[in-house]
């Protein structure tokens, strides 16, 4: 015997909200599309805001106990100056010396630069710790 299929239960008036609409699910698609846009806009910033400042080392040479030569390249701005700070380590990575270095205006965005940090005791490495505009 075959049944008739019944028509499901009709569900209690105003138990569970509105239900959404074609100009709802409009608006909630804009919404996430107007999202996404904006997400991309603020990622796109963040990756293109930095100032252009950035600093590699170069090498460094131990001169014995009391100093440590160390060179690095800064790009910036060609007419910024920065301060780095440079530090000379023990072979524990304890700081046994620093020097802050001015980087001033120059005709090119990448300048060399070779500074001697005086160490308390003998240095095994050499770092530069920052830089900053300003």
């Amino acid at each position: 015997m075959t049944a008739t299929p019944t028509p499901a239960p009709e569900l209690p008036a105003g138990r569970y909200g509105k239900t959404a609409g074609p100009g709802r699910r409009r608006a909630a698609r804009l919404a996430m599309i107007a999202l996404g846009v904006l997400a991309v806009a603020l990622a796109a910033w963040l990756a293109l805001a930095g100032d252009g400042l950035t600093w590699k080392m170069v090498g460094f040479r131990v001169d014995g106990p009391t100093s440590t030569q160390v060179t690095f390249d800064v790009t910036k701005d060609a007419d910024a100056t920065v301060t780095c700070r440079v530090q000379a380590l023990s072979e524990s990575y304890a700081e046994v010396g620093v020097q802050t270095v001015e980087v001033g205006p120059a005709g090119t965005a990448t300048q060399r630069v070779t500074t001697t940090v005086p160490t308390s005791e003998l240095a095994v490495s050499a770092v530069v710790e920052s830089c900053t505009a300003g």
